[in-house]
């Protein structure tokens, strides 16, 4: 399918989001000329359009799909359904072939070597991860990764080498296709970071949550791998169902004391500090020192898993291995320093859910110990404004110094069980003793008076958060 439409145009209806953004640069790298559609776009996706060269319409309207196209790719986003959007429903009158993100990452990677990153949390870092570790050590290869790289050039790449990584969405594939987007991949290996509940809108149950990684993993054939985090939830049940060798890995080392406690990849001896360093091990045996910019516990049980799926598969030396590591600085928002220079560190935390909001903040109070956390707070993903997950405000605040909250941001009409700013910031109040602020005005306002010259400021959100993750650094300068 690729060989024959080179050259030709696709179209993408909801270009702006994370992954279909990363897929209009793979099309455009496979030879396609692309287009787009997307409404509410704000960065870093949509400078990273721009960058790329790639024609972007600011709304949604039959005459965004060019005359002589032939292939339109749909996102999943509830607005782009054929009921609300007038976009789709013209691709769909004009009987297009139509493709989902999934469907056309499948038809990508169908003659490589597919790695797949899958969990609830931690998936991007490690995506990243193991495409930077790979592209360092001169494989050249490809990788789909759900967020911005900071050393790659761009979240995808086709690559002549013979693996391709791609970060797996356990999230449906499309508006008419239920089924999660990681299956429609072929894998050769899979990392399992952890099948804690999350996604509740769409997955109203655990059981149901866990379901489609049960599936994926008996994908993987005989002699592929899967390489799974001991301790993630629920990874235990799941890995059940895979028939391939099967690799675990941990931050903590084994006990003789205490059976299942260090996986069979490991860190011992860790020192956290600005480079945080510490010895990985691989059944009670030193393989190399790893030295690493990024921070928190849960980074360095990333490194371990990377390390877990390419030494063992022999894809590079530890050596080479360790190297890449300690040149690699991230992904954009997922604890990423906005202002280097700045007297006040001011970190963005992707906070989509309890888990990586919870995470991101444990990794502030463990570099920074003597220091107090002030955190900015936007509940945007849907979680966070589900009646099911009211709880969540119980503790996620716990070890911060202040907070300051923001509104609530609805996409579309309310979901099942979904609240308002309102009822959340009167849950949030129970808890803590939060200040709000409706906008970024004030919002600045509050938070000029209450940082101080030691503190750490937290922004933590998966939306645009008033535009402060831009405003507040250089006012911290």
């Amino acid at each position: 399918m690729i060989k024959n439409r080179q050259k030709e145009k696709v179209h993408l209806i909801g270009i702006a989001g994370s992954g279909m953004s990363a897929l209009a640069v793979l099309l455009k790298e496979a030879g396609f000329r692309v287009s787009g559609s997307d409404e509410n776009v704000f960065e870093p996706i949509a400078g990273y359009l721009r960058r790329n060269k790639i024609s972007l319409q600011n709304n949604h309207r039959p005459q965004n799909i060019p005359p002589d196209v032939k292939l339109v790719i749909i996102g999943k986003h509830t607005g782009l359904a054929a009921e609300e959007n007038m976009e789709t429903r013209a691709a769909l009158r004009r009987k297009l072939v139509i493709k989902s993100l999934p469907e056309m990452l499948a038809i990508l990677s169908a003659k490589k070597e597919n790695l797949v990153v899958v969990g609830s949390f931690g998936k991007s870092t490690m995506t990243a991860l193991l495409a930077w570790c790979l592209h360092y050590a001169k494989r050249h290869p490809s990788y789909f990764i759900g967020a911005l790289p900071l050393d790659l050039k761009n979240s995808s790449h086709l690559g002549t080498g013979k693996e391709f990584v791609l970060e797996g969405d356990e999230y449906p594939s499309a508006n008419w296709d239920k089924s999660s987007k990681f299956l429609h991949y072929s894998p050769n290996a899979v990392i399992l970071i952890s099948a804690e509940h999350d996604h509740v809108n769409i997955f109203p149950t655990e059981k149901a949550y866990v379901a489609p990684y049960k599936k994926l993993v008996s994908k993987i054939p005989k002699d592929g791998f899967l390489v799974y985090a001991l301790h993630g939830k629920n990874n235990k049940e799941v890995i059940k169902f895979a028939k391939c060798k099967k690799i675990s890995y941990s931050s903590e080392a084994p006990a003789r004391q205490s059976p299942g406690v260090g996986g069979d990849w490991y860190a011992q001896d860790i020192k956290h500090s600005k480079i945080t360093s510490f010895e990985l091990c691989r059944n009670r045996k030193k393989i190399i020192k790893i030295e690493t910019k990024l921070l928190g516990r849960h980074n360095i049980e990333n490194i371990v898993g990377a390390a877990a799926l390419l030494l063992e598969s022999k894809k590079m030396t530890p050596q080479t291995f360790a190297r890449a590591v300690k040149n690699f600085h991230g992904i954009q928002r997922r604890i990423e320093l906005l202002n280097p220079k700045g007297q006040v560190p001011v970190y963005d935390v992707f906070g989509s859910s309890y888990e990586k909001a919870r995470a991101g903040l444990e990794a502030l109070r463990l570099h920074f110990p003597g220091k107090k956390i002030v955190a900015v707070f936007e509940p945007h993903a849907f979680s966070w404004r589900n009646k099911k997950f009211l709880h969540w405000y119980k503790d996620i605040f716990r070890g911060v110094s202040k907070v300051i909250m923001l509104p609530a941001m609805s996409r579309g009409p309310r979901g099942p069980g979904e609240i308002g700013t309102r009822e959340i910031w009167r849950e949030a109040k129970k808890h803590f003793p939060i200040q709000t602020a409706k906008t970024e005005k004030e919002a600045l306002a509050s938070l000029l008076k209450i940082i101080h010259k030691n503190d750490v400021v937290a922004l933590i959100s998966s939306g645009p958060m008033l535009g402060l993750t831009k405003t507040l650094p250089r006012k911290l300068v």
